[in-house]
């Protein structure tokens, strides 16, 4: 039940995995801001955006400086974040598993199958989210006489990861669905790869909040 759960995974959780959970809010934020605070309850009240790694060198760290700098840079923030290595529990209490590549998808599948329906490549999800019509989810309602719930954004979410399902089809993801571990490789790259995250999850939090 809600808030919609988004759990985003990588591969030591300081880097990528911080950089789409971090944006993922930030997305959602922008869309409530649309809103206005007499419709649009807090952003934590709709979801919870959160990650983990598949291993856990790093528990307990803060987010790599140079990732920290792209969330930041783009208006999100930073505070807060401790690296943790993935639990089954985390992912079963998602609604959607979104990983950096198809490797720790699969790292994810081994822990739980069950959880195939609702886990996708990061990259692989973006891809796919322009083929689902949106008029053909449940509402939030939104305006000067209605107000965006909790349960309306869980049950169009929910409805949502099932539709990019339906298309996946059973294919797998594609070379291409991939976010490159930026990790040591400079801000370039990381802004590359933060771009990369940007527009799937930005595309996420207007499916939520059209």
């Amino acid at each position: 039940m809600p808030p919609f759960t988004v759990l985003h995974v990588c591969m030591g959780n300081i880097c990528r995995s911080p950089m789409a959970e971090r944006l993922l809010v930030l997305a959602l934020e922008q869309r409530l801001d649309r809103l206005g605070p007499a419709v649009a309850p807090p952003v934590e009240e709709l979801l919870h955006s959160h990650s983990a790694g598949t291993g856990g060198w790093h528990a307990g760290e803060e987010m790599n400086p140079p990732a920290a700098r792209q969330v930041l840079a783009r208006g999100g923030q930073v505070d807060g974040f401790a690296a943790r290595k993935l639990r089954s529990d985390q992912i079963d209490a998602a609604d959607l598993v979104l990983t950096a590549t198809a490797d720790q998808l699969e790292y994810v599948l081994a822990l739980r199958p069950d959880a195939a329906e609702r886990t996708f490549v990061l990259g692989e999800f973006g891809r796919l989210l322009p083929a689902v019509d949106p008029d053909g989810l449940p509402g939030v309602r939104s305006g000067p006489d209605a107000a965006v719930t909790p349960e309306a954004v869980h049950a169009r979410g929910a409805a949502l990861v099932a539709a990019v399902a339906a298309v996946r089809a059973g294919a797998g993801p594609q070379p291409g669905d991939d976010l490159d571990d930026p990790w040591g490789r400079g801000d370039h790259t990381f802004a590359r790869v933060a771009d990369e995250i940007e527009e799937t999850v930005g595309a996420l939090g207007v499916a939520l909040l059209p």
